[in-house]
């Protein structure tokens, strides 16, 4: 309700442009530095670190005042790692577990009981680190569908762009698309914006019965006007092009005060979504960080293929993203 009068006072006081400039970042590295500078260090807890890369991560990141870790895993293999990397084990707290299952189930376990902010996939398949996630008694949830952020740096645009969801859902309905929404929104507040604004993509910029995209776009942009996504802006069906240039949209007299502007495009279904990152990184020199939200805290998971300033970045959005659901 408070959120909502003051939003209110800032539409009779400033104009759109000015209101959704409260808070935006422009490159990851801002986001870093801000994980940085946080007065209370946050926790990670990383599920089955047997390897050089989560040794890698967590000491990279106390290093640099990002997070310090719990390690779960096997103690000897995870000592002789740190060793090897020049750190002591004792500076680590290390709990001991016989298989990746059970290094997930006891991640969890320390989430719940408050010891970590959140949430990091060691060597361990994705499965095998949500799967405990998931449990309706023991888990993480929160009530809402888990999705991923994958918050992108391009040379091309002017700030952060995020796409979602890219990892999760493969064909997502239209009411998982609002929960998507809704993750998302509930993200951009936790990172200070006030006004997150939202493309629906779709392949055109008209609502057409044989593109159900399109339909559900508009009932999605419907449903935000409502204000039953939270406090943002969501404009859809729209076009790539449309939603990412302001002069392409002029031409083409589409009515859209924010294109060329967008914070988040939501993709209509997982296809979409990892093209489009891909692509980004690939071909347009993007860089990126993910996070998986809609549970209590933020899970990261990077492929053991990212570089290492990629997971470093992941860990500095969950580092911000921690406690939103608190």
């Amino acid at each position: 309700m408070l959120r909502n009068i003051f939003y209110y006072y800032l539409c009779r006081h400033q104009t759109a442009a000015e209101r959704s400039r409260i808070m935006e970042y422009k490159t990851l590295d801002e986001v870093l530095e801000r994980a940085i500078s946080l007065p209370r260090k946050r926790k990670m807890v990383i599920a089955n670190a047997n390897d050089s890369h989560s040794i890698e991560l967590a000491s990279e990141a106390k290093k640099m005042g990002i997070a310090d870790a719990i390690l779960i895993g096997n103690p000897e293999i995870i000592s002789s790692l740190l060793t090897d990397a020049g750190k002591s084990a004792d500076s680590y707290e290390i709990l001991s577990s016989d298989t990746p299952e059970q290094s997930a189930k006891m991640a969890v376990r320390v989430i719940r009981e408050g010891k970590a902010d959140f949430l990091v996939k060691g060597m361990l398949e994705t499965s095998q680190m949500l799967r405990p996630v998931v449990n309706k008694e023991t888990g993480l949830g929160t009530g809402r569908v888990m999705s991923h952020l994958s918050v992108n740096e391009l040379p091309s645009y002017h700030k952060l762009i995020t796409i979602t969801d890219g990892g999760m859902f493969t064909y997502p309905t239209v009411n998982q698309k609002k929960e998507i929404v809704k993750n998302a929104v509930d993200a951009f507040h936790a990172l200070g914006y006030e006004l997150p604004k939202v493309a629906c993509l779709t392949a055109v910029e008209v609502v057409n019965p044989k593109m159900p995209e399109t339909v559900e776009a508009r009932e999605i942009e419907e449903c935000a006007a409502r204000g039953e996504l939270g406090t943002c802006y969501v404009k859809g069906p729209i076009s790539y092009d449309i939603a990412m240039n302001a002069e392409i949209a002029a031409y083409k007299k589409f009515d859209g005060e924010h294109c060329g502007d967008f914070d988040i495009l939501l993709v209509p279904n997982i296809h979409t979504g990892n093209i489009l990152g891909k692509s980004w990184a690939i071909s347009a020199g993007g860089t990126f960080a993910g996070v998986v939200v809609g549970v209590k805290v933020p899970i990261v998971i990077t492929s053991r293929a990212s570089s290492s300033q990629e997971k470093l970045r992941a860990l500095a959005l969950a580092v911000l993203l921690s406690g939103m659901y608190a």
